[in-house]
């Protein structure tokens, strides 16, 4: 019987499994641990399950010099040290595709929530503000017939895509290469950052931070947007300069936003959450009680392979086991 500490709880799917053969030790609290409790309760544990908000570095590892395996409860895995833990024989386990098509929902939702402004309009009704029809009450932005710019066209940026062609966009889309299969099922057509920036009515972004990708939307990025568009992030918060991105909000530069992510997470940029002209949700991409239980069981199979001395079905270092 391996010691298993789970750095939040999880679906209950995933924690009977666990369970069933191994001792497990979970945190509690609403909100993510601090870096001194992960590094407390990891010390005397083989496995570990985490997530994106949790930093599993040198240091956490260190700590833990009995950990054989780690599963986070997410599909993006820049909070571990991945190389690290390659290095000490520690498989890494992530949940990718179970939540491609919720979290493409929700990015619609999103765009659709900001085009037609429904948040205002709520707010309005619930104000008691609403006094009837009227030929120019709370304007928003069609989405049929518009041009859709899709940054990173993964499996979410795809599934994105899909939805799109419901709508008779026309679709553009930026990536480390080409989606020949993408192309024909859906028409989109492959283009340079700069060209589908400038072009695009609708930016909606679909990438892994990296380097490459940090503040891929900054400044001049927001200044090369069209002043009728809107930008709409559920990939990573700091591929986002929100400080840049609430200025252009305020200025009218770009027509609106709708963000599940945030650069400074969970805190805001000063100011933003006074914008009528964003629409803000609690990192919610994957936020569906089916969804969230499938993540729960993935997660939980692959930790429990790494502890077995197996390879996890989904491993994003699978030189640890070789």
């Amino acid at each position: 019987m391996a010691r298993i500490y789970l750095t939040r709880e999880i679906p209950d799917e995933g924690i009977e499994l666990l369970q069933e053969e191994h001792e497990l030790d979970i945190y509690r609290g609403d909100t993510p641990p601090s870096r001194q409790e992960v590094i407390e309760h990891v010390g005397d544990k083989e496995g570990l399950l985490c997530l994106l908000t949790d930093p599993i570095d040198r240091e956490v590892l260190d700590a833990a010099p009995d950990l054989q395996a780690i599963s986070t409860y997410a599909v993006g895995y820049n909070n571990i040290d991945v190389e690290e833990a390659t290095r000490r024989g520690i498989p890494v386990g992530n949940t990718p595709g179970v939540l491609t098509e919720t979290t493409a929902d929700l990015a619609w939702a999103l765009l659709m929530a900001a085009a037609r402004r429904i948040p205002e309009g709520d707010g309005m009704v619930r104000r008691g503000d609403f006094k009837g029809w009227g030929p120019k009450v709370l304007l928003g932005s069609d989405v049929h017939g518009k041009t859709l710019g899709i940054i990173g066209a993964g499996r979410i940026g795809q599934a994105v895509g899909r939805r799109a062609a419901g709508f008779d966009m026309d679709i553009l889309y930026y990536s480390r290469s080409r989606k020949p299969p993408f192309e024909e099922e859906t028409g989109a057509r492959y283009t340079g950052l700069d060209e589908l920036i400038a072009t695009a009515d609708y930016i909606t972004l679909h990438v892994p931070l990296t380097d490459d990708t940090y503040h891929v939307i900054g400044r001049p990025e927001l200044a090369a947007m069209k002043n009728t568009a809107f930008l709409v992030n559920t990939a990573r918060g700091e591929c986002v300069d929100e400080t840049a991105l609430v200025e252009a909000l305020e200025n009218g530069d770009i027509a609106g936003a709708a963000l599940d992510v945030f650069e400074h997470e969970p805190e805001l940029t000063p100011s933003l959450a006074g914008l009528d002209n964003v629409v803000l949700a609690p990192h919610a991409g994957s936020a569906s009680i089916e969804t969230r239980t499938e993540m729960a069981v993935i997660a939980a199979k692959n930790l429990l392979a790494g502890l077995r001395g197996d390879m996890p079905r989904y491993c994003v270092n699978q030189d640890a086991l070789e």
